[in-house]
């Protein structure tokens, strides 16, 4: 009986009836869909099989599972299984965005039985084997015979194995000079939710988030911050494309299905320049185990890329405890319903208490409650400072007290402290959450923030760009630009400026930060209409209103100025507004002992324009005056 049809290709023989893989008469560890997918591409050499039709071949449609990484894990498996590479590609090549091409050449094998005149003699070092065509005489014949087949059966041997030995050494060699480039940097592209609810969207921004955090904590590889990731979200781009943005070398993508009380990850490993799928897993847990899961996967990613971790880094990835799902959705919610508004921020605060009441010792939300009460206290909202700081301090320590280990509390600390002229223990802060997160940009800029009230702007700038690094979409451009108004290079500062808001348009801080070198370089009329939508956007908050009066003083517009210092007088009135508000339309009015009422209140509130003092260009009217440098001695900045 014919034996089935074997096809060869390299070193490998792969049996598409039994569903074998084999190299030199050894399986190889290959089955399922990942053959599957080989044996569709073996049957068409040298033709492109596109994924729509790998689709309809291998997946069913109402299969439960994301077709795109479902076929991308088997092709990376494929490749394992062959020692192939998509850069260069011997058997399976990838034709971007359409499909797969076997481009290795195909012998087919056939093992049938071979007629009895052609069969070998069987060689025997023991009993002598019966010849017809021999005479029978021969006992010494045969021991002459097997005497000269002794010594030509060991050569063969030995040949045999000098030849094994090299072609594992070629083949090592081989390895060794087309090994990949090692992976130091590395972005986590926003998780897919296939839940088909889209009111899971925050449980998967929040695993995308949490995986961030754990590999940022890595110093051995630089990790792409979530703010610019997250504008990433909905970005039809290759891999390619998003990792030359980014300036990463890998990417890690994949997708959260939430089932009742159950939660499945799938993630997997891309090699950026290549669109690689060189790494892939699934983790499936029940929703308590949720941050279980994510150290899970974020030791997966470390150990696959290679990466040094310390100690202290990998008790940081291994670290996880059972959670309610109340506590964690509470959370989640309060992390993601901040917005811009005191009311969308005051939402969030209530989802953290509720969070805290019902597990007083999950100290990530404590850590939002701080930030929360930080942005309530912020010159935009009209919250009063020193009620919101006494909260920021003692929630940021309460989450430092449950976890030391929380880089983001040190940097909130660092924050407000800066803001109250606590100089010494604001910088401590900073380094503490730089040492623990080297990937933290919103550390990088704290610290630039600090250097930079010290008149140390060329660190300060280093710094910031260094943030850049980490978050080349997010708030370091704004950072940047700041350094630049506050170095007096104002057209540095308006082009960094306008590359922000070319990200993000609707960002009414960035249209500040426009506005700030605009007025300093002479252009307050050009920054007035900008001004106008830009308070509208704020629904005409103190801060919006403040930039708006100081450019109407700055392009001689007195009377329209006046007018919104009233405004904000009239509101002050019924409301909260910081006397921060009064003091640069004031200066740029020329009404310098007015402007100094506001500045001593403003010492008074602990407002955070005085930790400028030392370097803010619109306060250069009167640097000389005595009143002026008092205040400077007495905030620490002389």
């Amino acid at each position: 009986m014919q034996a089935p049809p074997v096809r060869r290709f390299g070193p490998f023989e792969v049996n598409l009836q039994s569903e074998e893989l084999r190299k030199g008469g050894m399986r190889v560890r290959l089955s399922g869909q990942p053959f599957q997918v080989l044996a569709v591409l073996i049957e068409r050499p040298g033709e492109l099989v596109t994924r729509e039709e790998l689709r309809s071949k291998l997946w069913q449609a109402d299969t439960f599972v994301d077709f795109d990484h479902g076929l991308n894990n088997a092709v990376a498996r494929i490749r394992e299984a062959l020692d192939d590479s998509s850069e260069t590609p011997r058997y399976v090549e990838t034709v971007p965005r359409r499909g797969y091409r076997f481009i290795a050449p195909l012998a087919d094998v056939v093992q049938a039985a071979k007629p009895p005149s052609q069969v070998e003699p069987a060689v025997s070092t023991g009993d002598s084997i019966s010849n017809p065509g021999a005479p029978e005489d021969s006992a010494g014949s045969n021991e002459k015979k097997s005497s000269t087949r002794l010594p030509v059966l060991l050569a063969g041997v030995t040949a045999l194995i000098l030849f094994s030995f090299g072609v594992l050494l070629h083949h090592a060699k081989g390895a060794r000079s087309t090994k990949q480039p090692a992976i130091q940097s590395l972005a986590v592209l926003p998780l897919k939710n296939l839940s088909g609810d889209p009111t899971q969207d925050y449980l998967t921004d929040g695993i995308t988030e949490a995986l961030i955090g754990r590999l940022s904590a890595i110093r051995g590889l630089r990790v792409i911050s979530r703010t610019s990731v997250m504008c990433l979200k909905d970005a039809k781009l290759s891999a390619p494309d998003i990792a030359k943005a980014l300036q990463v070398d890998a990417l890690v993508e994949g997708s959260v299905i939430r089932e009742g009380s159950r939660i499945r990850v799938y993630a997997q490993l891309i090699r950026g320049a290549t669109d690689e799928h060189f790494w892939s897993e699934t983790y499936d847990r029940e929703l308590p185990d949720v941050l279980a899961l994510e150290s899970d996967v974020a030791q997966s990613v470390a150990r696959k890329v290679e990466v040094t971790v310390t100690g202290e880094e990998h008790s940081r990835l291994v670290a996880a405890r059972h959670i309610s799902p109340e506590v964690y959705e509470n959370y989640l919610k309060g992390q993601f319903s901040k917005g811009n508004s005191r009311a969308e921020i005051e939402q969030s605060i209530s989802y953290f208490e509720e969070a805290i009441s019902k597990d007083a010792t999950f100290a990530p939300a404590y850590l939002g409650l701080a930030d929360a009460y930080e942005r309530l206290g912020g010159s935009f909202l009209g919250a009063p400072a020193n009620e919101t700081r006494t909260k920021v301090i003692r929630a940021a320590r309460k989450a430092l007290e449950l976890d030391p280990g929380l880089a983001e509390a040190h940097a909130l600390l660092g924050r407000v402290l800066q803001k109250q002229f606590q100089w010494a223990d604001a910088e401590a802060e900073d380094k503490e959450a730089l040492a623990l997160n080297p990937n933290n940009s919103a550390a990088h800029l704290e610290y630039a923030n600090w250097l930079v009230s010290h008149g140390r702007l060329e660190e300060a700038l280093a710094w910031s760009r260094r943030a850049r690094e980490l978050d080349p979409l997010g708030n370091a451009g704004r950072g940047i630009a700041w350094v630049h108004f506050q170095a007096r290079r104002y057209d540095d500062s308006i082009q960094e400026a306008r590359s922000f808001l070319a990200v993000h348009p609707d960002d009414a801080i960035a249209h500040l930060s426009l506005a700030f070198p605009m007025i300093a370089n002479g252009q307050a009329e050009e920054a007035i209409p900008d001004l106008e939508k830009t308070a509208s956007l704020m629904h005409r908050g103190p801060g919006a209103l403040e930039l708006l009066a100081t450019a109407h003083a700055r392009a001689g517009h007195r009377a329209e100025a006046l007018r919104l210092i009233d405004e904000l007088k009239k509101r002050r009135e019924t409301g909260y507004v910081q006397a921060t508000s009064f003091i640069n339309p004031n200066l740029a009015l020329g009404n310098y002992d007015e402007a100094f009422v506001w500045f001593e209140r403003a010492y008074q509130g602990r407002e955070g324009i005085l930790q400028w003092l030392r370097v803010h260009p619109f306060f250069d009217p009167v640097r000389d005056d005595p009143r002026f440098k008092d205040l400077l001695r007495r905030v620490g900045l002389d």
